[in-house]
C-alpha cells in the first residue's frame, strides 16, 4: 500500500535502524516469549482439561476454534444444518468466515500439506503486518517513540498468542488496521477492498459500518476546521453502505445455501446454549449482554442485579476513559470512534463469557494511550503487565481450558 502517513520525515540521524526492522525485532522477541508460554502451558496441561495430559505446543496452536477452521477447509459449509437431539441447530461451520480457512488450505501444499502449519504461518505474518501498520498509524499522532512502545505492548499483550495459533484474528487485524490507517489519512479508495476482506475473514465488519457512520457525523461537525469536500462525502456514504451490505451478506449466503432464512443466527446462538440451557433461540440486539451480565452475577453470587450493575460501571468507566482522558484524546478521533463503534457492536451481538478477552483485541489501537506517558518506568511496567496478562490468559485457556470458564 502507498505511504499513508501524514507525519514529517524522520531525520537522517534517526534512521540507523529502519522502523520495519525495529518492529520486526520486537515482534520476533515477543513471539519467542509466547512460544515459551505455550510450551509451559502444554507441559502443565493435565487430565480433565481441554488438551489433557501429554499435550504439545502443536496440539495447542490447532486447538479450539482452529479445529473449526480446519474442519471448514476440509468439508466446506453444510447445506443441511446439523441438529441437536432436541432438534435445535447445532454448532457448525457457518459461524466461521471463509478467507482464513481457505487461504491456509491454499498454502498448505507448500508446507507439506499441513493445514495447521499454513494457518500458523498466516497468523505470524499477519501479526507482524498488523504490528507494523499499528506503529505507522500511531506515529503521526503520538510520536515515533511512543508508537514503538505501543507496538511492543500490542505484540506482547495479553492476547498476543493469537499471532501464533490457528485463529483468524491476526489476519482480520491486519485488514482492520490498514483500513483505519487509510481513513485517518483520507485515502478512502484503499478502504473498499479492505472492507470486503474484513467481512469474510471474521465477524465485525458491521462495527466498521457504524464507525464510518460516526466518522461521517464527526466530519460534518468538524468541517470548519477541516473542509468536508463532496468527494469525501461520497466515499463515506459508499463505504458505510458497502460495510453494511457485506456485514449482512453472510446471513443471505447461509440462507441461500441451506434454505433456512435464519441459518446464520441460529448457528451463532447455538454456542450460547453452553451457558443458557433454556435459551429460546431468538436474537434481540443488546439482550445477550444484559442476560449474560445477569447470568454471571448469579454464578458469582452477586445476584442478577449485581451483574448488571457491574456492567453499567464498566461501560461508564470505558466511556469516560475514551472521551475525556488526554492519553486517549491524543490518539485522534478516528481511533476513539472505532473503539466506541466496536464496543457498541459487541454489546449488541455478544453473550459475555471468557472469549470476551479475545473479542476485545480489535480495539488494540488504544494501546497507544498507554504509551503516551514518557516515563520509562511506566512503559516498562506496562510491558511487564502485558506479559503477565499473556501468561495468565495462555495458562487459563490452554493449560486449564474447559467448556465453561476458560474458552479462548
Amino acid at each position: 500500500m502507498a505511504d499513508l502517513t501524514t507525519s514529517a520525515p524522520v531525520p537522517l540521524s534517526r534512521r540507523s535502524i529502519p522502523p520495519a526492522l525495529t518492529i520486526a525485532l520486537i515482534y520476533l522477541a515477543a513471539r519467542a516469549v509466547t512460544f515459551g508460554f505455550l510450551a509451559l502451558a502444554a507441559a502443565l496441561s493435565a487430565e480433565g482439561t481441554r488438551f489433557g495430559a501429554g499435550a504439545s505446543v502443536q496440539d495447542l496452536v490447532v486447538g479450539w476454534d482452529a479445529q473449526w477452521y480446519w474442519f471448514l477447509a476440509v468439508n466446506g459449509y453444510p447445506t443441511d444444518l446439523p441438529l441437536t437431539d432436541a432438534g435445535a441447530v447445532a454448532e457448525n461451520q457457518w459461524a466461521f468466515m471463509p478467507i482464513y480457512a481457505y487461504l491456509a488450505a491454499a498454502i498448505a501444499p507448500l508446507v507439506g500439506g499441513w493445514w495447521g502449519v499454513a494457518a500458523v504461518l498466516i497468523s505470524l505474518a499477519s501479526g507482524y503486518g498488523a504490528t507494523y501498520v499499528l506503529y505507522r498509524m500511531l506515529r503521526g499522532r503520538i510520536g515515533g517513540s511512543a508508537a514503538i512502545w505501543a507496538a511492543a505492548f500490542f505484540a506482547a499483550g495479553p492476547l498476543a498468542a493469537l499471532f501464533q495459533v490457528g485463529y483468524a484474528e491476526a489476519l482480520f487485524l491486519l485488514w482492520l488496521f490498514l483500513a483505519l490507517w487509510a481513513v485517518t489519512a483520507r485515502r478512502f479508495v484503499w478502504v473498499y477492498p479492505l472492507v470486503v476482506l474484513m467481512g469474510y475473514t471474521r465477524p465485525g465488519v458491521l462495527a466498521f459500518a457504524l464507525f464510518i457512520g460516526l466518522f461521517g457525523m464527526w466530519r460534518f461537525f468538524s468541517r470548519r476546521t477541516e473542509p468536508l469536500r463532496v468527494r469525501e462525502v461520497i466515499h463515506i456514504v459508499a463505504l458505510g453502505a458497502l460495510a453494511t451490505a457485506v456485514g449482512f451478506s453472510w446471513q443471505i449466503i447461509a440462507a441461500v445455501v441451506t434454505g433456512d432464512p435464519g441459518a446464520y443466527l441460529a448457528t451463532e446462538l447455538a454456542w450460547r446454549r453452553n451457558w443458557l440451557l433454556d435459551d429460546a433461540g431468538h436474537f434481540l440486539p443488546f439482550d445477550a449482554f444484559v442476560r449474560g451480565a445477569a447470568f454471571w452475577g448469579e454464578v458469582w453470587g452477586w445476584g442478577a442485579a449485581g451483574g448488571v450493575i457491574l456492567l453499567v460501571f464498566i461501560l461508564a468507566g470505558a466511556a469516560a476513559a475514551l472521551l475525556w482522558t488526554p492519553q486517549a484524546r491524543a490518539l485522534g478521533p478516528e481511533i476513539r470512534l472505532w473503539a466506541v463503534s466496536y464496543l457498541v457492536y459487541l454489546l449488541a451481538v455478544f453473550f459475555p463469557q471468557s472469549s470476551i478477552f479475545r473479542l476485545l483485541v480489535p480495539i488494540s489501537p488504544l494501546w497507544g494511550a498507554l504509551a503516551v506517558p514518557r516515563s520509562l518506568v511506566w512503559r516498562v511496567g506496562v510491558l511487564i503487565a502485558c506479559l503477565a496478562g499473556q501468561w495468565w490468559w495462555i495458562y487459563n485457556m490452554y493449560a486449564l481450558g474447559n467448556r465453561f470458564w476458560q474458552i479462548p
